[in-house]
């Protein structure tokens, strides 16, 4: 049928269209911010493609809805996909949920929407809650221009490589965390942007225990460290971007006395000084500092030995 344009999602709302993919959003905690939309599409489709089906059963149970389950989640995906198009195919109307939230958002669902498109299946986003977004509007930082990373790694290395690719982005940074991991990411990233960075913390968003942290990197570090219910629930991370550099910000006087730091310190230590001696910002100190201890030790290693 090929990649056609549609329209589709006028009228009345319970009109629903046979062979549709309605990616549908659910809550992220209140089980009141469900649409009535996006409600009546779940108790009128064939079949719910679920992430968790337990936790997408507790919501049905909560709406009274009785609709046939099928799990599809990261592990299972790719063997899912067939299946649902098939039933698509065949006329049944299919919604995607992932266990809370918009669904795709650093959840399962490209593979099978990115498949139905191609075969020319029509989807259709029934719009919701999402947590990104909820502390995004309540984190008082810049938001006509933003990134979202999802989910930093797991390994400190990684995480760190990561960052450091991240240090001269302008745009506020959103990410989702692991409140196992939250203060050792913080100090990654103060770390590696400098602990100045504004930052908000949004925890267990539209819950009863929902709560936003307000500071800088280094004040919330100071904050959190011994502070159990930080490291409970639900976490998004919405940081300051870095600062435009100014014109002032000579390059070659900065790499010069970079060099001359790194001969003696620790990359840190060089830049925090760097930073103070030439009034800078510390990410862009920082970004030069990599550059030059790379070229000192590549220089170290090709010297011929005594």
């Amino acid at each position: 049928m090929g990649n056609l344009a549609t329209r589709h999602g006028g009228g009345m709302p319970n009109t629903l269209v046979a062979g549709v993919l309605y990616v549908v959003a659910t809550p992220i905690g209140n089980l009141l911010d469900l649409s009535t939309r996006a409600r009546d599409i779940l108790a009128a489709v064939d079949v719910i493609a679920a992430e968790d089906t337990r936790r997408t059963g507790i919501l049905l149970g909560y709406l009274g809805i009785r609709v046939p389950m099928i799990s599809m989640h990261d592990y299972n995906e790719a063997e899912r996909v067939d299946e649902l198009l098939e039933r698509l195919n065949g006329g049944q109307i299919v919604a995607l949920v992932s266990d809370a939230g918009t669904p795709l958002i650093s959840d399962p669902g490209y593979k099978l929407v990115s498949a139905a498109i191609s075969a020319g299946i029509v989807v259709s986003p029934i719009p919701g809650p999402s947590s990104m977004i909820a502390a995004l509007s309540a984190s008082g930082l810049p938001t006509d221009r933003f990134v979202f990373e999802g989910f930093l790694s797991a390994k400190a290395g990684a995480r760190h490589r990561q960052l450091q690719g991240l240090v001269t982005e302008a745009r506020t940074l959103v990410f989702f965390e692991s409140p196992r991991r939250l203060l050792a990411t913080l100090a990654d990233m103060a770390e590696v942007w400098g602990g100045d960075r504004r930052v908000t913390i949004a925890r267990e968003l539209t819950k009863i225990h929902e709560t936003f942290y307000h500071g800088t990197l280094d004040q919330l570090i100071t904050r959190l460290t011994g502070d159990a219910d930080a490291k409970l629930g639900e976490i998004v991370l919405c940081v300051e971007g870095a600062k435009p550099v100014g014109d002032d910000f000579a390059e070659m006087d900065v790499t010069r006395v970079l060099a001359l730091l790194l001969t003696d310190l620790p990359v840190r230590k060089a830049v925090d000084l760097a930073a103070k001696l030439l009034n800078q910002p510390r990410n862009r100190i920082y970004e030069l500092a990599l550059k030059v201890k790379n070229e000192q030790d590549n220089r170290q290693g090709s010297a011929p030995e005594d």
